[in-house]
């Protein structure tokens, strides 16, 4: 068996071999080389040229192509300047928020098949714990239409980036400014706020809109493939940030407490608002612009339109009693009165057919002009401002801008409202009213910029609210004293020593405070509509200097239509003063006064 084996195979290897077959090579002719030479030569001269084409006459066309897809454009967001306080404290800032848009038609989760879509159940069930929304709502939204639906709006970032961790298909996010006003109502009358299309529509929004916009332009920058910014072609300040913040001259804290003690006030007089004022008599700086009732302007759409105005700067009253201390320095200024003169208070008197009465009805009698201020006399003041000459009065009114707009920054701020030369020289009511504060009308503002003048020795400063804009977290410094000069410093002092007195011994006693030296006036004047008095309507005021041996500092505070029996300026508009005094001097470290009382205030 084993040698039949041995036998055959090699017996079936020659069978193989016989059955080989060879191939014959024939010559290739030589022209058909040649054909595939040129051929391929055609071929690679094509190729050559094409790229010499694109090197040398494409190559422009193609850099920009290359550099155009390596290139990510940022538009601008058309963001806002911060506004901050005095002391740096934000009132009104843009924060990036997203809309959430929704494309069900490219539902895709991570790892699915490019081409399967998914259910919008399955979308609505992951951003339900996302963005607090029901997911049966959220899927009921997604099946509107195929694409283009707002799903959410104002996210935060945070939310955002949690959004776009899921890695769903379909999703979009657009990114937009929201401006925020962290501290809500507190200066919602001065700011103002934007509507839903970032519109400005009150305030320092609206006054200084194009001051407010930041200097933003369109970022372009080349990317490498893995994402890497490429430095070169920059455009120069490309990387700029514009990081400049409107500052306020308010003080936050002192606006909070103004507002506080305000609204007490009217809410205990049931009155219809108020308002107060705090101005550096030195510059004009106002450390306080409050008023009530006010609004959210984070939540506008909530209060009526109204609201949205700045009554203190742009409503007309009649001061009343609060306007005798500048009277009196009128009639200082041009001699007609003496520091230490009297004259009679008969308690009732008539110019030109018009009864004018004391509040109280009572005579005082022979009295000094600091008597006259305590017991706010008008047939006193009747007789002080009859020895200055009616055309010397009304040039005094006309200098000191009753009847022009003041220069403020505030937005809104209006002119008063003065009778002509010609009615004022002609029928003696008009002075004789206006000695007493009536016949004429103002703002607040315009009250507390003329106080100012008595305060700082004579000078018109311009009462404003901003300092300007500043770099990062740098705060802007206090203005500069300055103002124009119109009474003599000599005066100002005798008429604030009166005024003194009138918080030592008069109705304005509620403004005393142990170690201070304070003057104020009270005012209950009928208010006045069109022209007409309204019946039993009354504005109450109280205006306050301190300390008077250094004057700083001007404060008013007035309320409009208080109910009730008892309504003065001294039981509405004090206690509210009062309160901001007290912040005013712990706040602004005031220390206590350190000389006497003038000579000529008679203690007891």
């Amino acid at each position: 068996m084993a040698a039949t084996s041995q036998t055959s195979a090699p017996s079936s290897r020659s069978k193989r071999r016989g059955r080989s077959r060879v191939v014959p090579l024939e010559k290739v002719p030589s022209r058909r080389l040649w054909m595939v030479f040129l051929v391929l030569s055609a071929g690679l001269i094509g190729l050559a040229g094409r790229m010499a084409w694109l090197q040398l006459v494409q190559t422009d066309a193609l850099e920009a192509r290359a550099r155009r897809l390596q290139t990510q454009r940022t538009q601008p967001l058309g963001q806002r300047r911060p506004i901050v306080d005095r002391t740096g404290r934000l009132v009104a800032m843009d924060e990036k928020r997203f809309r959430l848009w929704a494309h069900p038609r490219y539902f895709n989760f991570p790892g699915d098949d490019p081409n399967h879509i998914r259910p919008q159940a399955d979308v609505a069930e992951r951003l339900s714990p996302l963005i607090a929304v029901p997911a049966s709502r959220l899927e009921a939204e997604l099946t509107q239409r195929p694409s283009g639906i707002r799903l959410a709006e104002g996210l935060d970032p945070e939310t955002a980036a949690r959004i776009r961790s899921l890695g769903i298909s379909g999703l979009d996010l657009e990114a937009y400014p929201q401006r925020i006003y962290p501290q809500g109502s507190l200066f919602a009358n001065v700011v103002g706020f934007l509507n839903d299309e970032r519109v400005p529509q009150a305030g320092l929004e609206q006054s200084r809109d194009e001051e407010l916009m930041r200097h933003e332009q369109a970022r372009s920058m080349r990317r490498g493939a893995d994402g890497t910014p490429l430095p070169d072609d920059l455009a120069p300040g490309v990387f700029y940030g514009d990081d400049l913040r409107l500052q306020l001259t308010l003080d936050g804290r002192l606006q909070e407490l103004a507002v506080k003690a305000l609204s007490q006030q009217v809410a205990t007089w049931k009155a219809k608002k108020g308002a107060a004022i705090v101005m550096d008599v030195a510059n004009g700086e106002l450390l306080v612009l409050a008023s009530t009732p006010t609004y959210d302007p984070n939540q506008y759409w909530r209060f009526h339109p109204g609201r949205f105005r700045e009554w203190s700067v742009q409503d007309l009253y009649e001061p009343g009693s609060t306007f005798k201390p500048i009277n009196l320095a009128l009639a200082l200024q041009e001699g007609a009165i003496g520091p230490d003169e009297r004259v009679h208070d008969v308690g009732q008197l008539t110019i030109g057919g018009w009864p004018i009465n004391n509040h109280d009805k009572r005579a005082n009698g022979l009295v000094d002009f600091a008597t006259v201020l305590q017991v706010s006399s008008n047939v006193g003041m009747v007789q002080a401002m009859r020895r200055l000459d009616d055309n010397v009065y009304w040039d005094w009114m006309n200098r000191l801008g009753i009847d022009r707009r003041p220069d403020t920054d505030l937005p809104g701020a209006v002119a008063g409202q003065l009778k002509s030369k010609t009615e004022f020289t002609t029928h003696p009511i008009e002075p004789a009213t206006s000695a007493f504060g009536q016949g004429f009308s103002l703002t607040p503002l315009k009250l507390t910029q003329l106080h100012g003048v008595l305060a700082n020795g004579g000078r018109l400063v311009s009462p404003h609210i901003t300092r300007g804009f500043r770099s990062g977290e740098a705060l802007a410094p206090a203005a500069s004293p300055g103002g124009q000069q119109l009474l003599k410093p000599e005066v100002t002092r005798t008429v604030l020593s009166w005024m003194e007195s009138v918080v030592d011994k008069g109705s304005g006693k509620g403004a005393k405070t142990p170690g201070y030296r304070i003057g104020g006036k009270t005012g209950t004047a009928q208010k006045a509509l069109n022209g007409v008095y309204v019946p039993g309507a009354l504005i109450c005021s109280f205006v306050a200097t301190l300390p008077i041996d250094d004057p700083r500092y001007v404060v008013l505070v007035v309320v409009d239509e208080p109910q009730g029996g008892n309504a003065y300026g001294s039981t509405v508009a004090l206690p509210a003063a009062k309160s901001i005094i007290d912040g005013l001097l712990v706040i602004e470290k005031i220390p206590p006064s350190t000389t006497p009382a003038q000579p000529w205030i008679k203690k007891g």
